[in-house]
């Protein structure tokens, strides 16, 4: 009895030192997989914004006559007029 006792102890220890080997093996491989992609991601060239949605004619037409009015009622001086008229016409 006792050497089987002995060896479902040995059985044990062994097990479970297997276990911790096994799992702090897998943490470590995630952290460097980890810090990888990181690397990767850094090094990777960051994607343009799209460009902004076309006009079509018709509303550049409409903000150049709200803009005319903002510009014949005063609100708008003449160079914020003109900045504000070339980024519509781009």
């Amino acid at each position: 009895m006792p050497g089987l006792l002995r060896g479902v102890a040995r059985t044990a220890v062994i097990a479970g030192t297997a276990t911790a080997v096994s799992n702090r093996v897998s943490r470590r491989q995630g952290n460097r997989w980890a810090a990888q992609e990181a690397q990767q991601e850094a090094a990777e060239p960051q994607e343009a914004a799209p460009p902004p949605p076309a006009d079509t004619t018709s509303d550049r037409l409409e903000m150049l006559k709200q803009l005319g009015q903002l510009h014949a009622d005063g609100t708008l001086t003449d160079a914020e007029f003109a900045a504000e008229k070339a980024k519509i016409l781009g």
